[in-house]
């Protein structure tokens, strides 16, 4: 389960919780509570072959390259927030493009349903909320980046601009 290993007492009504099949279950009020990954949308604004990535200004991995994107709000939908997290990280008003891939990953003792878009925006990005610096990067000269699943997202996207490429 993860998220809920260290759960002992029901929120709702601080009865004790027994573990069930795949979830958590309380005996007094009839609660259940499931570790189910946490729903992200990052972007990939590409310009002139290169990729905007942000340099991570907090934990987890603060220093690091990250794609901009974030966190869901509880009833926000997947494109909208995609909008809200660029626009908040880059200044920048951006449109999904193509769904490019979705990957569950892990973040800081969680995972993270991570649904990944090409995106286009037009404007200078300025770094803000909670990214250090903004950097374009081509292809050959990518950095580490912050969580695992990103370097797979970056190879698709370098394997698509090599095929696209090749075709003109």
């Amino acid at each position: 389960m993860g998220a809920l290993d260290d759960w002992r007492f029901c929120p709702r009504c601080g009865g004790d919780l027994a573990s069930a099949e795949d979830h958590l279950a309380c005996a007094s009020c009839g609660g259940q509570y499931w570790a189910n990954a946490i729903p992200g949308v990052q972007g990939i604004l590409e310009r002139d072959g290169c990729v905007l990535l942000a340099r991570r200004g907090r934990e987890p991995r603060r220093g690091f390259w990250d794609l901009p994107g974030g966190f869901l709000q509880e009833t926000e939908s997947a494109v909208d927030g995609l909008r809200r997290e660029f626009l908040e990280e880059t200044g920048l008003d951006v449109e999904p493009v193509e769904l490019l891939r979705i990957d569950i990953e892990p973040y800081a003792g969680r995972h993270v349903f991570s649904v990944t878009w090409l995106v286009r925006g037009a404007g200078d990005p300025v770094a803000a909320d909670d990214v250090d610096e903004l950097r374009w990067f081509a292809p050959d000269e990518l950095p580490e980046m912050a969580f695992p699943g990103q370097n797979l997202v970056l190879r698709d996207w370098v394997a698509r601009q090599a095929a696209e490429a090749a075709e003109a």
